[in-house]
């Protein structure tokens, strides 16, 4: 197999199976039960059986946002990138087709449009977009220094991936309920286009205007969660580093002037 492929299938399984799992929580008449906690754990295993199926193949990164944040600190070859970005979107793209086809008498019975988008891709809690900005970034911040993290320790054969996909479960119950926590702008942007282009009755638009939060966050995460960890844990800041926390300080206090400014104004 191809590191194309891998990246590719890796990616697909894992929005089959996370975007699946949000299908059968909010399409009428299935026999699922959807709550956060189910989607949370869900997508956790989604992760970790995209890791477990190509893991030997690509190192399983299925995230734009990793493979930035990698290979800005070195550990990943720069002139792959594109290419693995690639097959992380297309992958993304494929899993929401089969989502789409595996639930398909099941859109028409549903009438709630968003319901419908929400499987394939996120939205805000609260619509306020450099606060939804700043959840992305910090999502993405957690699972890149995470994946740092388990990678300096030694574990059982076989036991990263899982411990990859509790990573996510974890961000998910603890930061994800605030935009959905796409943490993944292949996670997003992929199965929004199929949501633009597939027939599915009554879905309403694909709320273009939020795209690039969960494009542009987890990127800006994703980077400095890599240079983070190469500057305080393996102490070896360096210019961007230090050029992407002033960026990231003017975001946050901007997102502070705002949601104050709409408190003295309520």
């Amino acid at each position: 197999m191809t590191e194309f492929m891998g990246e590719l299938i890796g990616t697909m399984i894992l929005i089959i199976l996370g975007g699946g799992v949000i299908a059968g929580a909010n399409l009428k008449h299935t026999k699922a039960d959807g709550n956060w906690v189910l989607i949370t754990i869900a997508w956790g295993l989604a992760v970790a059986m995209g890791v477990y199926a190509v893991g030997d193949v690509t190192g399983a990164h299925i995230n734009p946002a990793v493979t930035l944040g990698l290979a800005t600190v070195g550990d990943f070859e720069w002139a792959k990138v594109p290419m693995y970005i690639a097959a992380q979107m297309t992958g993304a793209f494929v899993g929401a087709v089969i989502v789409f086809f595996h639930y398909l008498p099941h859109w028409a019975g549903t009438e709630d449009p968003m319901a419908k988008l929400s499987i394939f891709s996120t939205d805000p809690a609260i619509d306020s977009p450099v606060s939804n900005l700043v959840s992305e970034i910090v999502g993405t911040f957690i699972l890149v220094m995470g994946i740092l993290f388990i990678g300096a320790n030694e574990f059982t054969d076989g036991l990263n991936p899982l411990i990859v996909g509790l990573l996510i479960v974890a961000i998910g119950m603890s930061l994800g309920s605030t935009t959905g926590y796409a943490i993944n702008p292949a996670r997003d942007l992929g199965p929004r286009i199929a949501h633009a282009i597939l027939p599915i009755p009554g879905k309403g638009d694909s709320n273009w205007g939020y795209s690039w939060i969960p494009v542009l966050g987890p990127v800006i995460g994703g980077v400095y969660g890599g240079l983070f960890y190469q500057a305080v844990f393996e102490a070896a800041p360096n210019l961007p580093f230090w050029i992407m926390t002033v960026i990231i300080a003017a975001i946050l206090l901007t997102s502070m002037k705002i949601e104050l400014s709409k408190e003295q104004s309520a």
